[in-house]
């Protein structure tokens, strides 16, 4: 596991702090291949719960296309969400 938090490694990697994240459900869309919403995906990550890296919601093109500009907090979800991929496969919890 990386020493970093992926907080940590989402701020590194894209210049956002998901602490902004208010956990308002605007970004959250209904998508038949998400298991969580994405909403959630961004509070398990400032947790650094690693379920964020394992949800196929975080490998879902749909959301990925839907993220781009759904956060009224000015969050950039669409890097978010591939950062987080890159987290996934270096840890080699996906392909």
């Amino acid at each position: 596991m990386s020493s970093k938090s992926l907080r940590r490694i989402i701020r590194d990697a894209t210049s956002q702090d998901i602490s902004r994240c208010l956990g308002c459900s605007d970004c959250d869309t209904a998508h038949p291949d998400q298991d969580i919403p994405l909403g959630s995906l961004i509070q398990l990550a400032a947790m650094d719960d690693e379920e964020a890296l394992q949800s196929r919601t975080l490998w879902s093109d749909s959301v990925l296309v839907a993220a781009r500009g759904s956060c009224q907090r000015g969050l950039d979800l669409h890097k978010i969400m591939l950062s987080l991929r890159e987290e996934a496969r270096q840890r080699g919890l996906h392909d």
